[in-house]
Protein backbone atom coordinates (compact mmCIF):
# COMPACT_ATOMS: atom_id res chain seq x y z
CA UNK A 1 0.00 0.00 0.00
CA UNK A 2 1.11 3.51 -0.82
CA UNK A 3 2.37 5.49 1.86
CA UNK A 4 0.20 8.30 3.37
CA UNK A 5 0.49 10.56 5.68
CA UNK A 6 -1.71 13.81 6.47
CA UNK A 7 -0.55 16.77 8.70
CA UNK A 8 -4.23 18.08 10.45
CA UNK A 9 -3.52 21.24 12.66
CA UNK A 10 -7.20 23.10 13.53
CA UNK A 11 -7.11 26.44 11.99
CA UNK A 12 -7.62 27.85 16.20
CA UNK A 13 -4.40 30.36 16.20
CA UNK A 14 -1.17 30.30 14.31
CA UNK A 15 1.08 27.06 13.59
CA UNK A 16 3.48 26.84 16.48
CA UNK A 17 7.19 25.33 15.87
CA UNK A 18 6.04 22.05 17.41
CA UNK A 19 2.65 21.96 14.92
CA UNK A 20 5.84 22.68 12.29
CA UNK A 21 7.93 19.53 13.57
CA UNK A 22 4.87 17.69 13.46
CA UNK A 23 4.43 18.65 10.24
CA UNK A 24 8.39 18.11 8.51
CA UNK A 25 7.64 14.21 10.66
CA UNK A 26 4.86 13.61 8.63
CA UNK A 27 6.27 15.01 5.16
CA UNK A 28 9.37 12.51 6.16
CA UNK A 29 7.96 9.39 6.55
CA UNK A 30 5.51 10.14 3.94
CA UNK A 31 8.95 11.34 1.07
CA UNK A 32 11.09 8.59 2.78
CA UNK A 33 8.84 5.97 1.64
CA UNK A 34 8.02 7.60 -2.12
CA UNK A 35 4.55 8.76 -0.45
CA UNK A 36 1.64 11.51 -0.19
CA UNK A 37 1.97 14.54 2.06
CA UNK A 38 -2.00 15.52 2.70
CA UNK A 39 -2.68 18.76 4.52
CA UNK A 40 -6.28 18.85 5.99
CA UNK A 41 -7.14 21.56 8.04
CA UNK A 42 -9.50 20.65 11.11
CA UNK A 43 -12.12 23.35 10.97
CA UNK A 44 -15.18 22.18 12.63
CA UNK A 45 -15.02 24.04 15.72
CA UNK A 46 -15.94 26.93 14.46
CA UNK A 47 -16.45 28.90 17.57
CA UNK A 48 -12.26 28.44 18.16
CA UNK A 49 -11.32 29.32 14.70
CA UNK A 50 -9.74 32.63 14.66
CA UNK A 51 -9.27 34.29 11.48
CA UNK A 52 -6.13 34.24 9.19
CA UNK A 53 -4.65 31.29 11.28
CA UNK A 54 -5.47 28.91 8.00
CA UNK A 55 -3.77 31.30 5.87
CA UNK A 56 -0.93 31.61 8.30
CA UNK A 57 -0.28 27.49 8.39
CA UNK A 58 0.06 27.58 4.25
CA UNK A 59 1.98 29.90 4.45
CA UNK A 60 4.32 28.62 6.78
CA UNK A 61 4.44 25.08 5.27
CA UNK A 62 5.05 27.01 1.73
CA UNK A 63 8.26 29.22 3.44
CA UNK A 64 9.72 26.14 4.92
CA UNK A 65 9.24 24.33 1.64
CA UNK A 66 6.69 21.55 2.60
CA UNK A 67 4.62 21.09 -0.57
CA UNK A 68 1.22 19.34 -0.28
CA UNK A 69 0.43 16.88 -2.41
CA UNK A 70 -3.21 16.85 -1.67
CA UNK A 71 -5.04 19.70 -0.20
CA UNK A 72 -5.99 21.46 1.68
CA UNK A 73 -9.19 19.41 2.23
CA UNK A 74 -11.01 20.97 5.04
CA UNK A 75 -13.70 18.90 7.33
CA UNK A 76 -16.57 21.77 7.20
CA UNK A 77 -16.79 20.86 4.11
CA UNK A 78 -17.66 17.15 4.71
CA UNK A 79 -20.45 16.93 7.13
CA UNK A 80 -22.25 15.04 5.31
CA UNK A 81 -20.16 12.55 4.94
CA UNK A 82 -19.65 12.45 9.09
CA UNK A 83 -23.29 12.32 9.35
CA UNK A 84 -23.66 9.32 7.15
CA UNK A 85 -21.04 7.31 9.21
CA UNK A 86 -22.82 8.30 12.47
CA UNK A 87 -25.65 7.28 11.66
CA UNK A 88 -24.07 3.60 10.57
CA UNK A 89 -22.92 3.09 14.05
CA UNK A 90 -26.40 4.06 15.43
CA UNK A 91 -27.48 1.51 13.08
CA UNK A 92 -25.38 -1.61 14.64
CA UNK A 93 -25.92 -0.15 18.09
CA UNK A 94 -22.20 1.33 18.54
CA UNK A 95 -23.31 4.77 18.71
CA UNK A 96 -26.49 6.28 20.19
CA UNK A 97 -27.98 9.52 20.66
CA UNK A 98 -28.04 11.71 24.42
CA UNK A 99 -30.37 14.22 25.38
CA UNK A 100 -29.13 15.07 28.38
CA UNK A 101 -29.30 18.52 29.48
CA UNK A 102 -26.14 20.83 30.55
CA UNK A 103 -28.14 21.00 33.97
CA UNK A 104 -28.49 17.42 33.93
CA UNK A 105 -24.65 16.77 33.17
CA UNK A 106 -24.11 19.19 35.75
CA UNK A 107 -26.23 17.65 38.11
CA UNK A 108 -23.79 14.46 37.75
CA UNK A 109 -21.09 16.13 37.74
CA UNK A 110 -21.40 17.13 41.74
CA UNK A 111 -23.05 13.73 42.66
CA UNK A 112 -19.76 12.17 41.69
CA UNK A 113 -17.52 14.79 43.33
CA UNK A 114 -16.36 15.57 39.66
CA UNK A 115 -15.27 12.25 38.81
CA UNK A 116 -18.38 11.83 36.37
CA UNK A 117 -17.40 9.76 32.98
CA UNK A 118 -20.32 9.19 30.61
CA UNK A 119 -19.99 5.43 30.21
CA UNK A 120 -21.27 2.16 29.91
CA UNK A 121 -22.53 1.92 33.68
CA UNK A 122 -23.41 6.23 34.27
CA UNK A 123 -25.33 6.10 30.58
CA UNK A 124 -28.00 3.36 32.05
CA UNK A 125 -28.68 6.94 34.64
CA UNK A 126 -28.50 9.42 31.96
CA UNK A 127 -31.36 10.42 29.04
CA UNK A 128 -30.42 8.78 26.12
CA UNK A 129 -31.50 6.43 23.28
CA UNK A 130 -30.90 3.32 25.77
CA UNK A 131 -33.24 4.87 28.48
CA UNK A 132 -35.62 6.00 26.51
CA UNK A 133 -38.67 4.63 24.24
CA UNK A 134 -38.10 4.73 21.02
CA UNK A 135 -41.18 6.88 19.93
CA UNK A 136 -39.04 9.22 22.20
CA UNK A 137 -36.18 9.22 20.63
CA UNK A 138 -37.92 9.95 17.79
CA UNK A 139 -39.60 13.01 18.94
CA UNK A 140 -36.39 14.25 20.43
CA UNK A 141 -34.17 13.98 17.40
CA UNK A 142 -36.78 15.55 15.54
CA UNK A 143 -36.21 18.45 17.66
CA UNK A 144 -32.73 18.46 17.29
CA UNK A 145 -30.34 19.78 20.44
CA UNK A 146 -28.57 16.40 21.08
CA UNK A 147 -25.65 14.92 20.31
CA UNK A 148 -24.50 11.42 19.43
CA UNK A 149 -21.86 9.44 21.73
CA UNK A 150 -19.86 6.57 20.46
CA UNK A 151 -20.10 3.45 22.71
CA UNK A 152 -17.04 2.03 24.55
CA UNK A 153 -17.63 -1.43 25.43
CA UNK A 154 -17.14 -2.58 28.80
CA UNK A 155 -14.35 -4.69 30.49
CA UNK A 156 -12.03 -4.91 27.33
CA UNK A 157 -8.11 -4.27 27.19
CA UNK A 158 -7.53 -2.38 24.15
CA UNK A 159 -4.00 -2.50 22.79
CA UNK A 160 -2.38 -0.69 20.47
CA UNK A 161 1.44 -0.76 19.37
CA UNK A 162 2.70 2.82 18.78
CA UNK A 163 5.86 2.85 16.45
CA UNK A 164 7.82 5.31 18.98
CA UNK A 165 6.43 3.79 22.49
CA UNK A 166 5.90 0.46 21.77
CA UNK A 167 2.97 -1.62 22.65
CA UNK A 168 0.47 0.15 24.38
CA UNK A 169 -2.78 -1.47 26.65
CA UNK A 170 -5.86 0.94 27.74
CA UNK A 171 -8.51 -0.38 29.94
CA UNK A 172 -11.89 0.02 28.41
CA UNK A 173 -14.13 1.13 31.80
CA UNK A 174 -11.83 4.03 32.24
CA UNK A 175 -12.76 5.57 29.13
CA UNK A 176 -15.66 7.49 28.65
CA UNK A 177 -18.19 7.75 25.33
CA UNK A 178 -16.80 10.29 23.66
CA UNK A 179 -19.43 13.08 21.59
CA UNK A 180 -18.53 12.01 18.27
CA UNK A 181 -21.57 14.64 16.77
CA UNK A 182 -22.37 17.77 18.48
CA UNK A 183 -25.83 19.64 18.76
CA UNK A 184 -24.98 22.09 15.75
CA UNK A 185 -23.86 18.87 13.62
CA UNK A 186 -20.27 19.33 13.36
CA UNK A 187 -18.53 16.22 14.12
CA UNK A 188 -16.09 16.32 17.20
CA UNK A 189 -11.93 16.08 16.55
CA UNK A 190 -12.50 12.30 17.46
CA UNK A 191 -14.97 11.27 14.94
CA UNK A 192 -13.92 13.27 11.88
CA UNK A 193 -10.29 12.51 12.02
CA UNK A 194 -10.79 8.92 12.14
CA UNK A 195 -13.87 8.94 9.51
CA UNK A 196 -11.12 11.28 7.69
CA UNK A 197 -8.07 9.17 8.15
CA UNK A 198 -9.91 5.81 6.96
CA UNK A 199 -11.48 8.17 3.89
CA UNK A 200 -8.23 9.25 2.90
CA UNK A 201 -6.26 6.20 2.69
CA UNK A 202 -3.91 7.78 5.33
CA UNK A 203 -1.39 4.51 6.40
CA UNK A 204 0.43 6.46 8.97
CA UNK A 205 -0.86 9.20 11.92
CA UNK A 206 2.37 11.42 13.30
CA UNK A 207 0.88 13.71 16.13
CA UNK A 208 2.28 14.73 19.61
CA UNK A 209 2.09 12.56 22.56
CA UNK A 210 -0.61 14.69 23.81
CA UNK A 211 -3.08 12.88 22.12
CA UNK A 212 -1.99 9.21 23.23
CA UNK A 213 -5.27 9.54 25.84
CA UNK A 214 -7.07 9.53 23.17
CA UNK A 215 -5.99 6.70 21.11
CA UNK A 216 -8.20 4.39 22.56
CA UNK A 217 -11.33 5.83 21.33
CA UNK A 218 -10.13 6.20 17.81
CA UNK A 219 -8.76 2.11 18.20
CA UNK A 220 -12.54 1.87 19.11
CA UNK A 221 -13.93 3.69 16.28
CA UNK A 222 -11.93 1.49 13.89
CA UNK A 223 -13.10 -1.31 15.38
CA UNK A 224 -16.71 -0.46 15.25
CA UNK A 225 -16.04 0.17 11.23
CA UNK A 226 -14.34 -2.54 10.96
CA UNK A 227 -11.52 -0.63 9.78
CA UNK A 228 -7.77 -1.69 10.06
CA UNK A 229 -6.05 1.57 11.76
CA UNK A 230 -3.00 3.15 10.86
CA UNK A 231 0.09 3.01 12.03
CA UNK A 232 0.55 5.60 14.91
CA UNK A 233 3.70 7.73 15.98
CA UNK A 234 3.34 9.66 18.98
CA UNK A 235 6.09 12.67 19.31
CA UNK A 236 7.18 13.66 22.13
CA UNK A 237 6.88 17.33 23.39
CA UNK A 238 9.54 20.21 22.48
CA UNK A 239 10.25 21.43 25.64
CA UNK A 240 11.54 24.66 27.08
CA UNK A 241 15.44 25.03 27.67
CA UNK A 242 15.44 24.61 30.96
CA UNK A 243 13.63 20.71 30.26
CA UNK A 244 10.94 21.75 32.37
CA UNK A 245 7.35 22.53 30.64
CA UNK A 246 6.12 22.54 27.14
CA UNK A 247 7.58 25.08 25.15
CA UNK A 248 4.87 28.31 24.74
CA UNK A 249 5.09 31.71 23.22
CA UNK A 250 6.13 33.17 26.70
CA UNK A 251 8.72 31.45 27.12
CA UNK A 252 10.07 31.75 23.44
CA UNK A 253 9.67 35.64 24.07
CA UNK A 254 11.09 35.68 27.57
CA UNK A 255 14.60 33.35 25.59
CA UNK A 256 14.11 36.64 22.94
CA UNK A 257 13.46 34.53 19.54
CA UNK A 258 10.65 33.12 18.07
CA UNK A 259 7.61 30.57 18.23
CA UNK A 260 6.38 30.93 15.13
CA UNK A 261 7.28 30.17 11.53
CA UNK A 262 6.53 32.92 10.14
CA UNK A 263 5.10 36.36 11.59
CA UNK A 264 2.21 36.35 13.48
CA UNK A 265 0.40 39.87 14.26
CA UNK A 266 2.84 41.43 16.19
CA UNK A 267 5.21 38.54 16.92
CA UNK A 268 7.98 38.10 14.34
CA UNK A 269 8.54 34.58 13.10
CA UNK A 270 11.95 32.70 12.39
CA UNK A 271 11.28 34.27 8.43
CA UNK A 272 11.64 37.80 10.06
CA UNK A 273 14.11 36.91 12.32
CA UNK A 274 16.79 36.31 9.64
CA UNK A 275 16.90 32.18 9.80
CA UNK A 276 16.48 29.85 6.62
CA UNK A 277 14.04 27.15 6.23
CA UNK A 278 16.90 24.58 5.69
CA UNK A 279 17.81 25.67 8.94
CA UNK A 280 14.78 25.75 10.74
CA UNK A 281 13.80 22.07 9.21
CA UNK A 282 17.11 20.64 9.73
CA UNK A 283 17.26 21.85 13.67
CA UNK A 284 13.42 20.29 14.55
CA UNK A 285 14.43 17.70 12.15
CA UNK A 286 16.96 17.04 15.48
CA UNK A 287 14.30 17.53 18.26
CA UNK A 288 13.40 14.16 18.71
CA UNK A 289 15.35 12.30 15.82
CA UNK A 290 18.75 11.38 15.89
CA UNK A 291 20.30 10.36 12.72
CA UNK A 292 23.24 7.83 11.81
CA UNK A 293 26.73 9.05 12.85
CA UNK A 294 28.48 12.62 13.84
CA UNK A 295 26.47 14.31 10.93
CA UNK A 296 24.27 17.45 12.21
CA UNK A 297 23.94 19.14 8.70
CA UNK A 298 21.18 18.02 5.98
CA UNK A 299 19.04 19.50 3.84
CA UNK A 300 15.38 18.59 3.25
CA UNK A 301 16.13 16.08 0.74
CA UNK A 302 18.88 14.87 2.63
CA UNK A 303 16.27 14.50 5.54
CA UNK A 304 14.00 12.48 3.42
CA UNK A 305 17.36 9.78 2.42
CA UNK A 306 18.17 9.61 5.71
CA UNK A 307 15.32 9.20 8.13
CA UNK A 308 14.32 6.30 10.22
CA UNK A 309 11.55 6.30 12.58
CA UNK A 310 13.32 3.91 14.55
CA UNK A 311 15.34 7.10 15.44
CA UNK A 312 12.87 8.93 16.60
CA UNK A 313 12.97 9.53 20.51
CA UNK A 314 10.81 8.97 23.70
CA UNK A 315 11.80 11.36 25.85
CA UNK A 316 10.80 15.23 24.88
CA UNK A 317 13.83 17.46 23.34
CA UNK A 318 14.65 20.75 24.91
CA UNK A 319 14.51 23.85 22.52
CA UNK A 320 17.92 25.16 21.95
CA UNK A 321 18.06 28.54 20.72
CA UNK A 322 21.99 28.46 20.30
CA UNK A 323 21.86 25.25 18.97
CA UNK A 324 19.21 26.25 16.27
CA UNK A 325 21.45 29.31 15.04
CA UNK A 326 24.52 27.27 15.26
CA UNK A 327 22.61 24.31 12.55
CA UNK A 328 21.44 27.99 10.34
CA UNK A 329 24.81 29.03 10.65
CA UNK A 330 25.67 25.37 8.64
CA UNK A 331 23.36 26.37 5.82
CA UNK A 332 24.33 29.85 5.58
CA UNK A 333 28.02 28.76 4.81
CA UNK A 334 26.75 26.56 2.37
CA UNK A 335 24.53 28.70 0.37
CA UNK A 336 25.85 30.25 -3.08
CA UNK A 337 27.24 33.74 -2.27
CA UNK A 338 24.15 35.03 -4.86
CA UNK A 339 21.65 32.69 -2.91
CA UNK A 340 23.09 34.77 0.10
CA UNK A 341 22.77 38.47 -1.82
CA UNK A 342 19.34 37.35 -2.94
CA UNK A 343 17.76 36.55 0.29
CA UNK A 344 19.15 39.82 1.50
CA UNK A 345 18.16 42.70 -0.10
CA UNK A 346 19.45 45.44 1.61
CA UNK A 347 23.01 44.10 1.46
CA UNK A 348 23.01 43.57 -2.06
CA UNK A 349 21.27 46.92 -2.89
CA UNK A 350 24.61 48.34 -0.58
CA UNK A 351 27.37 46.46 -2.14
CA UNK A 352 25.82 46.68 -6.07
CA UNK A 353 26.04 50.97 -5.17
CA UNK A 354 29.88 50.20 -5.11
CA UNK A 355 30.89 46.76 -6.72
CA UNK A 356 29.97 44.38 -9.45
CA UNK A 357 28.39 41.42 -9.44
CA UNK A 358 31.62 39.58 -9.81
CA UNK A 359 33.29 41.17 -6.38
CA UNK A 360 29.96 41.16 -4.75
CA UNK A 361 29.89 37.93 -4.89
CA UNK A 362 33.84 37.73 -3.66
CA UNK A 363 32.63 39.80 -0.49
CA UNK A 364 30.07 37.28 0.63
CA UNK A 365 32.04 34.41 0.46
CA UNK A 366 34.73 36.57 2.95
CA UNK A 367 32.03 36.96 5.32
CA UNK A 368 30.18 33.73 5.38
CA UNK A 369 32.21 32.43 8.13
CA UNK A 370 30.64 35.19 10.44
CA UNK A 371 27.30 34.69 9.31
CA UNK A 372 24.49 33.53 12.12
CA UNK A 373 21.49 34.71 10.26
CA UNK A 374 20.39 36.81 7.32
CA UNK A 375 20.50 39.53 9.51
CA UNK A 376 24.20 38.91 9.64
CA UNK A 377 24.72 40.05 6.16
CA UNK A 378 24.14 43.45 5.96
CA UNK A 379 25.89 44.33 9.25
CA UNK A 380 28.84 42.17 8.00
CA UNK A 381 29.34 43.98 4.27
CA UNK A 382 28.54 47.19 5.86
CA UNK A 383 32.23 46.99 6.54
CA UNK A 384 32.86 47.48 2.63
CA UNK A 385 30.59 49.77 1.71
CA UNK A 386 31.74 52.90 4.16
CA UNK A 387 33.92 53.89 7.19
CA UNK A 388 33.37 52.69 10.62
CA UNK A 389 30.48 54.33 12.90
CA UNK A 390 32.19 53.23 15.73
CA UNK A 391 35.02 51.85 16.83
CA UNK A 392 36.00 49.50 20.00
CA UNK A 393 37.22 52.19 22.19
CA UNK A 394 38.84 49.71 24.62
CA UNK A 395 41.13 48.79 21.93
CA UNK A 396 41.82 52.36 21.13
CA UNK A 397 43.15 52.91 24.88
CA UNK A 398 45.33 50.38 23.45
CA UNK A 399 47.41 52.33 21.19
CA UNK A 400 48.60 55.74 20.22
CA UNK A 401 48.47 58.59 17.99
CA UNK A 402 52.17 57.56 16.79
CA UNK A 403 51.81 54.16 16.10
CA UNK A 404 48.89 54.69 13.60
CA UNK A 405 50.84 58.08 12.21
CA UNK A 406 54.11 55.04 11.34
CA UNK A 407 51.21 53.13 10.15
CA UNK A 408 49.45 55.56 7.54
CA UNK A 409 53.04 57.35 6.92
CA UNK A 410 53.85 54.01 5.66
CA UNK A 411 51.32 52.84 3.67
CA UNK A 412 51.41 56.10 1.99
CA UNK A 413 55.12 55.45 0.84
CA UNK A 414 53.79 51.70 -0.26
CA UNK A 415 50.47 52.76 -1.41
CA UNK A 416 51.40 51.01 -4.61
CA UNK A 417 51.34 47.63 -2.61
CA UNK A 418 48.35 48.51 -0.79
CA UNK A 419 46.20 46.59 -4.07
CA UNK A 420 49.18 43.33 -3.12
CA UNK A 421 47.75 42.27 -0.31
CA UNK A 422 50.94 39.48 0.11
CA UNK A 423 53.71 42.34 -0.62
CA UNK A 424 51.95 44.85 1.71
CA UNK A 425 51.91 42.20 4.52
CA UNK A 426 55.49 41.54 3.61
CA UNK A 427 56.41 44.54 3.83
CA UNK A 428 54.58 45.62 7.21
CA UNK A 429 56.53 42.66 8.93
CA UNK A 430 59.73 44.33 8.16
CA UNK A 431 58.22 48.08 8.83
CA UNK A 432 57.13 46.79 12.18
CA UNK A 433 60.74 44.90 12.72
CA UNK A 434 62.82 48.22 12.02
CA UNK A 435 60.63 50.41 14.04
CA UNK A 436 60.39 47.70 17.03
CA UNK A 437 56.66 47.51 16.95
CA UNK A 438 54.83 44.15 16.92
CA UNK A 439 53.57 42.63 13.96
CA UNK A 440 50.69 42.07 16.68
CA UNK A 441 50.06 45.40 17.63
CA UNK A 442 50.05 46.63 13.47
CA UNK A 443 47.75 44.32 12.45
CA UNK A 444 45.44 45.18 15.80
CA UNK A 445 45.70 49.16 14.78
CA UNK A 446 45.18 48.27 11.22
CA UNK A 447 42.48 46.30 11.64
CA UNK A 448 40.88 49.02 13.77
CA UNK A 449 41.16 51.65 11.12
CA UNK A 450 39.50 49.67 8.73
CA UNK A 451 36.94 47.53 10.63
CA UNK A 452 36.43 49.37 13.80
CA UNK A 453 36.80 46.62 16.15
CA UNK A 454 39.53 43.67 16.43
CA UNK A 455 37.27 40.98 14.16
CA UNK A 456 36.11 40.36 10.88
CA UNK A 457 37.05 39.19 7.49
CA UNK A 458 40.91 38.59 6.13
CA UNK A 459 42.09 42.00 6.76
CA UNK A 460 44.46 42.28 3.95
CA UNK A 461 41.85 41.09 1.52
CA UNK A 462 38.93 44.17 2.79
CA UNK A 463 42.07 46.36 1.91
CA UNK A 464 42.34 45.04 -1.83
CA UNK A 465 38.47 45.21 -2.46
CA UNK A 466 38.23 48.56 -0.82
CA UNK A 467 41.33 50.11 -2.37
CA UNK A 468 44.16 52.60 -1.65
CA UNK A 469 42.05 55.74 -1.40
CA UNK A 470 39.38 53.90 0.76
CA UNK A 471 42.24 52.22 3.06
CA UNK A 472 44.22 55.41 3.42
CA UNK A 473 41.21 57.91 4.24
CA UNK A 474 39.77 55.27 7.30
CA UNK A 475 43.71 55.27 8.65
CA UNK A 476 43.40 59.41 8.73
CA UNK A 477 39.94 59.12 9.96
CA UNK A 478 40.44 57.21 13.31
CA UNK A 479 43.50 59.82 13.67
CA UNK A 480 41.21 62.33 13.72
CA UNK A 481 39.23 60.59 16.35
CA UNK A 482 41.41 59.52 18.67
Amino acid sequence: MRERARFAPSPTGPLHIGGVRTALFNYLIAKKNGGDFILRIEDTDSKRTVVGAEEHIKDSLKWLGLKFDEGPIKQSERKSLYKKRADELIKKGLAYYAFDSSTELEVARKESNGEFKYNYETRKNMTNSFTVSEEEVKNRVSRGGYVIRMVIPEKETITVNDEIRGSLSFNSNEIEDKVIMKSDGMPTYHFANVVDDSDMKITSVVRGEEWLSSLPSHLTLYNHFGWSPPKFYHLPLILKSTGQGKLSKRDAEEQGHPVFAVQWEESKGFKESGYTPEGILNYLALLGWKGKGENEKYSLDELVNSFDSNDINKSGARFDIKKAIWINHLHLHDFSSRKILSLSEQARLLLEKKYSNNVCEQIVDLIKERLNTLFDVEKEVFVFVGQPKNYDHEAIEKITRNTIYNILNFCKLKEELISEPLLLKESLMTFGSENQISFGNIMKTLRLCIVGSLSGPDLFKIIDIIGPEETLHRIESLINKI
